[in-house]
């Protein structure tokens, strides 16, 4: 445990983010999810709209890599255009 004040807000406001973190990035696996387990073509793309919109909030936050959310996003495309074929 730390005894400077400074370190324990830095530890508690670390905490904090962390869990942030989990709940969004638990959030988009989700999303992600639901886009490939998606049973027709219309599913699929409503499922991708709304996991594209949580990846690039993700990405603008710097949550997560840019190239990273790009490539997921051009995955998912992917994903639902093998659906409607």
């Amino acid at each position: 445990m730390p005894n400077i004040k400074s370190a324990k807000k830095r530890m508690e406001l670390s905490r904090k983010s962390r869990s942030k973190n989990r709940e969004e990035r638990s959030r988009i696996r989700t999303a992600i999810r639901r886009v490939r387990d998606a049973e027709s073509g219309e599913s699929a793309e409503a499922s991708r709209r709304a996991a594209v919109a949580l990846i690039d909030r993700a990405a603008t936050r710097r949550m997560m890599h840019p190239n990273r959310a790009a490539r997921l996003k051009s995955q998912l495309d992917r994903v639902v255009r093998s659906h409607s074929a």
